[in-house]
């Protein structure tokens, strides 16, 4: 039920006339966007575009003129601000059609078409910056002062019907003209002006294999008209749903959730490898309900093959999906790699068929023809990105494609867009310069990052190195509400990117929390399993994890002081390389693994026997690891020193105990940050530098070693120690 008193079952009614009311005209465009947005039933993430016809007052002149403010290049609806839409004279746009009309030749994809976009910039008002959409026309040709275009599931479903003509005029009658199929640009906005010349009392069009663009003069009136459009098209469908029948009803059946997990933590790292040959890439899961009766069913790989029909969605998921005829109930692990290889070296072959078949003398480079969307009978779906937050979109653009695919096939028979259209939409010389104005990738933007002891000190530092340089973080811990803490302040300060989809943990966003202790190889292989159902696999390991035992280590027959010392400090390295070797391998790209040890290694000294000793063969770990998991995985050691600040390594006590013994005058009543403070000025007069040590100064050595920067070093271990001459390694 709407607050207005309007029933909905397919749609959500979200406007609030107290909010809208306090709002100024933009700022309401904005409102408006954002709650058409946030149902994914009405548009997919990124997709769609709004717009107003505002009154304002010319900076240069002072006079009132009127002013078209549109969803720009790139926008988001869902997550949009006010400076994520373009501001243009409206007036200045209306008389760039003298400028097409003067061409010798006008029309859909024509040069001067695409010439006209880069005209919308000399018709900027108030020197706004943000780019205008090659949709722009559309808005600016409609004489009316709110329009919406979007991409509902259920009208795209009318659209993308075989018979889509005729059933735009048995649902809407005349409130939507059907329009044919035409590529989004500057003659298509002039079409949609002869559309409401021809036939004034029209609320909308429907574009064939598209979606649907309508408008009213009152902002609320066209947010209800957008609902109302989608709400008919819902209900039509529902009337002539096949229930059990869908997509020719089921063929294989769902893998219990055990058996499924099991499956997906066999293959991801496996497919991840076969799908990042020309660019690694991030995945997402899907098993919900209707992508499993999709990837089920009788029709999936007919249907699969026919590819998509709006634009936004094979825009990500490309021509056409990835499908396995895989049995899950009688089929192998081995059997699905195996079709996944051969079904990936033939989508490949098809890719570039397609490309050599559709290109034109000026079309851009292929692009990278590995699948981005898998389906696999019994498992699911699997799409993947060049991060998290790109996969997590391209499952949803694919949700809303099998969505469109059972309301097509329920009302009437699903058609795709020619592959010649869809070559042209997805190698548009526009869409490749709006791909190169992108801004340039992180350095570790696709690389899935484990730090075990991410909960505080070395570990909460290098986290935040790593967000930094864009990694996906798993902060992994024994204490999992301190790693909860440190994967928070990640997702507060960088977000959650767009993307919607995923299920279980493959929904989350670039930074998680895990529980893992790393002296239990069942608890290491967990929550490996659980990184790479989230993300796909991984790359880079870091463990910081360490035990000190203190005060009072002098016996030289505590056993177990010492057993602690190596199952923490040095087994917890070789179980964690171990277990994360077997995905590494699985993927076949290079990895890398950093243990944390220490410049105690290499000094003998009393009262850190058991400590000192399993560091010592923690760096010759190091060494060996090194050579059993090259040449795929480089694994060096970091070896910090006195990281008094900020550690777990120097609680109160021990840090009295060090101040007790280096005769360093303090009080009982001084505060923990000022003894620590005490014991690290005293520390660093030890050294050759004279500075104290941090985690920060960890954090960027961990950083640099897993960068790529250091490529050709493994086997060494990098003391960061502020030049302890002792400490030098001979």
């Amino acid at each position: 039920m709407s607050l207005t008193g309007k029933s909905y079952s397919h749609v959500n009614y979200a406007w609030d006339d107290a909010i809208a009311d306090s709002l100024d005209p933009v700022e309401k465009l904005v409102y408006r966007s954002n709650i058409l947005g946030a149902d994914q039933r009405i548009t997919n993430t990124g997709g769609g575009n709004t717009s107003a016809k505002i009154i304002e007052k010319d900076p240069i002149t002072g006079e009132d003129v009127e002013v078209l403010w549109v969803k720009g290049s790139g926008g988001d609806l869902r997550t949009s601000k006010k400076e994520n839409f373009s501001s243009l004279y409206q007036d200045k746009l209306l008389s760039l059609q003298n400028i097409y009309y003067a061409s010798t030749k006008v029309g859909a994809k024509t040069p001067i078409e695409d010439d006209m976009v880069g005209m919308f910039n000399h018709t900027t008002f108030n020197l706004n910056p943000r780019p205008p959409s090659i949709d722009t026309p559309l808005h600016s040709f409609v004489p009316f002062k709110h329009v919406d275009h979007m991409h509902p599931n259920a009208v795209i479903a009318v659209a993308a019907s075989k018979n889509s003509r005729a059933l735009t005029e048995e649902i809407w009658g005349g409130e939507l003209i059907w329009t044919e199929w035409q590529r989004p640009g500057f003659d298509l906005g002039i079409q949609l002006q002869k559309i409401c010349e021809a036939h004034p009392e029209a609320k909308g069009v429907l574009l064939a294999g598209h979606g649907v663009i309508n408008w009213a003069n009152d902002n609320k009136e066209c947010y209800d008209l957008s609902l109302d459009i989608i709400e008919k098209a819902a209900e039509f469908i529902e009337s002539k749903d096949k229930g059990e029948m869908t997509f020719g009803g089921k063929k294989y059946q769902t893998l219990e959730e055990s058996e499924r997990q099991k499956v997906l933590a066999e293959i991801l790292p496996f497919l991840r490898g076969q799908v990042s040959g020309e660019a690694k890439m991030i995945g997402t899961v899907q098993f919900d309900d209707a992508i499993l009766r999709f990837v089920n069913s009788v029709d999936a790989p007919r249907l699969a093959e026919l590819g998509t029909s709006c634009p936004d969605h094979f825009l990500r998921t490309k021509i056409k999906p990835l499908y396995v005829a895989w049995d899950p109930v009688s089929g192998n692990i081995e059997e699905l790699k195996r079709l996944l290889k051969e079904g990936i070296e033939q989508y490949k072959a098809d890719y570039r068929k397609y490309y050599e078949d559709c290109k034109h003398d000026n079309s851009p480079a292929i692009r990278p023809s590995n699948p981005s969307i898998c389906l696999i009978p019994g498992i699911g779906m699997i799409a993947w990105g060049k991060n998290k937050s790109e996969s997590r979109v391209t499952a949803e653009f694919y949700n809303c494609a099998v969505e469109v695919m059972r309301g097509a096939e329920a009302i009437n028979e699903y058609i795709a867009l020619p592959q010649q259209e869809a070559f042209d939409i997805e190698y548009w010389l526009l869409e490749e310069a709006k791909l190169k104005r992108m801004p340039k990738e992180a350095p570790l933007a696709r690389d899935v990052t484990i730090v075990i002891g991410a909960g505080d000190g070395i570990g909460k530092a290098t986290a935040h190195r790593l967000a930094r340089e864009g990694a996906h973080v798993v902060c992994a811990d024994l204490r999992v509400d301190a790693a909860e803490c440190t994967a928070k302040e990640l997702t507060d300060k960088y977000g959650v990117g767009i993307g919607v989809a995923g299920s279980g943990i493959s929904s989350c966003g670039p930074a998680i929390a895990l529980q893992v202790d790393i002296t239990d190889r069942s608890s290491v292989a967990a929550m490996l399993q659980e990184v790479t159902l989230a993300y796909g696999g991984i790359d880079k390991i870091i463990v910081t994890a360490g035990v000190f035992l203190a005060p009072g280590q002098n016996a030289m027959d505590n056993d177990d002081m010492f057993d602690i010392s190596y199952a923490v400090n040095v087994k917890g390295g070789y179980i964690v390389a171990t277990e994360a070797g077997k995905i590494w391998r699985a993927q076949s790209f290079p990895g890398a693994l950093v243990l944390t040890t220490s410049v105690n290694a290499a000094v003998a000294k009393k009262g850190s026997l058991a400590y000192d000793t399993s560091k010592a063969a923690a760096n010759h770990l190091v060494r060996e690891l090194a050579v059993e998991l090259a040449p795929l995985v480089n694994v060096n050691g970091l070896a910090p020193a006195t990281v008094v600040k900020g550690s777990t390594m120097f609680p109160r006590d021990r840090v009295i105990a060090s101040l007790s013994k280096y005769n360093i005058e303090f009080k009982e009543t001084d505060d923990d940050d000022h003894l620590r403070e005490l014991l690290a000025n005293f520390y660093a007069q030890r050294t050759l530098t004279k500075q104290m040590i941090t985690p920060e100064d960890q954090a960027e050595a961990a950083y640099l070693l897993v960068s790529g920067q250091l490529s050709k070093t493994t086997g060494q271990i990098i003391s960061v120690d502020g030049g302890l001459h002792e400490a030098f390694l001979r």
